[in-house]
């Protein structure tokens, strides 16, 4: 019976190492969501891309990874959130002012895809982070993916 105590507690100590163990989304990892998210974008069309982009057991909504999407001047068109939509950010700064969103349109218009970095309040901790977002433009609309650095 003592075998068994010292066993369970064993394996209750590697279940917990193993997941805090879990690495956090990276940059790899945002691309490659973009990635499917401007592929299913070509196979279905933007009405369909903009009803899964939100869909909270979606392909696009993995957790802290998630896929977001924004018109040509930065107004949200889709976002887990959907308080979001429909706002224009364009001119919304982070907390050290820079206007990320524009950086985000202005490069997806000259490149068609980069990374843009600035300053977001982490909602775990609640504390202001370094995050980048990598972005792919497609026709009208401008498909990203944020993580924290």
């Amino acid at each position: 019976m003592r075998y068994l105590k010292i066993f369970g507690a064993a394996m209750f100590l590697v279940a917990i190492a193993a997941f805090s163990a879990q690495a956090a989304p990276s940059k790899d990892d945002a691309v490659k969501l973009v990635q499917t998210a401007v592929a299913y974008y070509k196979a279905n069309g933007l009405e369909k891309t903009l009803d899964e982009i939100p869909n909270p057991k979606g392909q696009f909504n993995k957790g802290e990874l998630y896929v977001f999407a924004y018109d040509l001047n930065a107004t949200m068109v889709a976002h887990p959130n959907a308080k979001l939509v429909g706002q224009n950010m364009l001119d919304l700064p982070d907390n050290t002012g820079k206007k990320y969103r524009k950086e985000i349109a202005e490069k997806a218009a000259k490149d068609g895809k980069g990374w843009t970095d600035y300053k977001y309040q982490n909602p775990k901790t609640k504390e202001i982070e370094d995050k980048t977002t990598y972005f792919e433009k497609v026709d009208d609309i401008i498909i990203c993916c944020g993580i924290y650095k």
